[in-house]
């Protein structure tokens, strides 16, 4: 693995057919965050599209995906959901409404699959950003690479994820 690690901004910014992004966590504790799920937490308070929460993310994702770039997100989910799952799908319109794709996969779904261990960013199926967290969710180093064995395991462990996976406008939390 490379010890440089490009940024979201970076990443999306050089693709050229496809961002997809698996996510593996029932909880993340991401430090950015604290603030909106805190906030969520208290009153159901959903940040939008245009507040500074989001603005930085919406316009990247605009951006990529005018130039034609596909950005797809799935996420495994175990069930009855965690609190910050319902958050994280309580703000998921917003992630639709910029351009993405997102899907739902309920974990007792996903046993038979091989999948890498950590959650990942995949470009055009051959760069990958692992996001590493700590057992209390929060993001420590990330790791890149551009090995082809890498990219190739998880563009197919995406695949076979998005595949057996429910679109977000179908997903209901349990």
């Amino acid at each position: 693995m490379s010890q440089t690690v490009p940024d979201f901004a970076e990443l999306l910014d050089c693709a050229r057919h496809s961002a997809v992004h698996l996510e593996m966590r029932d909880v993340y504790a991401v430090e950015e965050e604290t603030a909106t799920v805190d906030a969520w937490r208290r009153d159901g308070t959903v940040p939008a599209a245009d507040s500074a929460f989001w603005r930085p993310w919406v316009e990247l994702v605009k951006r990529t995906t005018a130039r034609g770039v596909t950005v797809r997100r799935a996420r495994i989910v175990s069930e009855p959901v965690s609190q910050y799952i319902r958050f994280e799908h309580a703000i998921t319109p917003v992630n639709v409404a910029a351009g993405e794709q997102v899907r739902w996969l309920p974990r007792a779904h996903a046993s038979g699959l091989a999948l890498p261990g950590n959650d990942f960013w995949l470009i055009d199926e051959r760069a990958v950003r692992f996001n590493v967290f700590s057992g209390d969710g929060r993001a420590v180093a990330p790791q890149y690479t551009e090995d082809a064995a890498v990219a190739r395991l998880c563009t197919q462990a995406f695949a076979a994820v998005w595949e057996r996976a429910v679109p977000h406008d179908q997903y209901t939390p349990a």
